[in-house]
């Protein structure tokens, strides 16, 4: 595939076009009335959402095989029969009824922190076992600070609905103790007449396993899972790797259909150590088993990549800011690896003036490519746009929203970071557009927007 090159000017050129359409728009009465109608629904960080995960020493000195590490292990193989049963009792009284499967959490942390260590196993009898796994975890809080930065995809599962309505899955960060942030689901029902529901949480969360074998190259692709007894809405993914220690940021889901029809849930998401950043793909099929995957090329070390939900020209294709600032299309061979970019979008109107970004993968029309983007303008303030790229070549801008399409409304404006809007992606319901969003970094909400009426707006 051949990308345009960079036009100088563009954008120039859009924003006094922009800037004559702006008036036309008042005078017709349209800026009076928002495209989006906001949804009274709200998510919000609950404290009490808790899943046991594991404990990682290394992430706090040198090496899992370090001496703290072995250490704790020699002190629990020194305790007593008796100082062990007293323990594990303890555990138990205090944890059993707060989570799915205890037992089985702790053996399997036992299993890895044994493997890990090089340690020898045999002999070791049930119990001390179950309290090794029990001191290499922890009950963590995983939305006690924040739930925000939206994604949305159809679910896999799609049957007993009308043809107005479709399952949803809402990715979520979630934000915990330390700021470290998690990815948590919630699935529903939605319809292109502004119908919503939300399914019901579970009283019980689960944290996915990851399989022991990254530790052999803790690089490559992790393997996690979810429990078997735990629904969807009930998983959290947790960083596993050193790498996402800190948090894995800002997923941005899209369907994915590949060239011989199989469908794939791709994201990219950004995964961060506490000092440094690198950009990572989720994959799966079913939602029970995920592939993290780290990319590689210049352009994985920056956020924010939007994976377009199929090839075009033979080629995968990411929208992602690679200064800073501006918007760039990036191409590949290979859904791993990215580098190079041509600039496609750079700032032009006074909302956005300070930077631009994707807000998830580029939705399909008959018109094009529908790129939802944020704008940052004065006091740091976030807005949401949209920007049409051509279908055959989509480094070709065709129009882009000169005016916000959605703000902060003055009772949405204050949270953990005060007056921002933000999205990790939308769901295209035949004619209307159905985004999630997060308020102030703070919550979740919802609305719904006709996408003749979102076009219209654009110039």
């Amino acid at each position: 595939m051949r990308l345009s090159a960079e036009r100088p000017g563009a954008d120039a050129l859009a924003r006094a076009e922009a800037a004559e359409r702006v008036p036309d728009l008042i005078d017709e009465g349209r800026t009076a009335e928002p495209i989006f109608r906001r949804v009274d629904q709200h998510l919000k960080a609950d404290p009490g959402r808790v899943v046991v995960r594991p404990f990682h020493l290394s992430w706090q000195a040198s090496g899992l095989a370090s001496g703290r590490s072995s250490k704790l292990v020699q002190d629990i193989l020194d305790m007593s029969p008796n100082e062990v049963e007293r323990a594990l009792e303890e555990v138990f009284h205090d944890f059993d009824q707060r989570h799915w499967q205890i037992k089985r959490v702790f053996e399997t942390r036992c299993r890895e922190v044994i493997q890990s260590l090089q340690m020898d196993a045999d002999g070791l009898e049930p119990e001390r076992r179950l309290l090794i796994g029990a001191y290499f975890c922890h009950e963590y809080s995983f939305a006690a600070a924040a739930l925000m930065n939206p994604s949305i995809v159809p679910h896999p599962d799609q049957s007993g609905l009308d043809e107005k309505t479709v399952r949803f899955i809402l990715s979520q960060r979630a934000v915990g103790e330390g700021h470290v942030s998690s990815i948590a689901f919630r699935e529903g029902l939605a319809s292109e007449d502004g119908k919503l529901e939300l399914l019901p949480e579970p009283r019980i969360a689960t944290a996915a396993i990851a399989q022991s074998s990254w530790t052999k190259d803790p690089d490559g692709t992790v393997i996690v899972e979810r429990d078997p007894d735990s629904t969807l809405s009930g998983t959290v993914i947790f960083p596993v790797t050193p790498a996402q220690s800190n948090g894995l940021e800002d997923l941005r889901l899209t369907r994915f259909e590949h060239d011989d029809g199989e469908v794939e849930w791709l994201g990219t998401y950004t995964a961060y150590s506490g000092q440094a950043i690198r950009s990572e793909m989720i994959r799966t099929r079913d939602f029970h088993s995920f592939a993290l995957t780290p990319l590689a090329g210049s352009a994985a070390v920056n956020k924010g990549m939007g994976l377009f939900p199929r090839k075009i020209g033979g080629c995968y294709l990411m929208i992602g800011r690679q200064d800073g600032k501006n918007l760039y299309l990036l191409t590949s061979d290979q859904l791993t690896e990215w580098s190079g970019g041509v600039k496609i979008m750079e700032p032009a109107f006074p909302w956005e003036f300070i930077q631009i970004g994707n807000c998830g993968a580029p939705i399909e029309l008959d018109e094009g490519w529908l790129l939802l983007t944020h704008g940052v303008g004065p006091m740091r303030k976030y807005a949401l746009g949209a920007a049409l790229l051509d279908k055959k070549d989509p480094s070709r801008v065709l129009a882009r929203t000169a005016e916000p399409l959605l703000t902060a409304a003055d009772h949405e404006r204050e949270g953990y970071v005060p007056n921002v809007v933000y999205t990790c992606g939308g769901l295209r319901l035949g004619s209307t557009l159905f985004l999630p969003y997060a308020l102030a970094d703070s919550s979740i909400t919802f609305a719904f927007a006709d996408l003749p009426d979102l076009l219209s707006r654009m110039s």
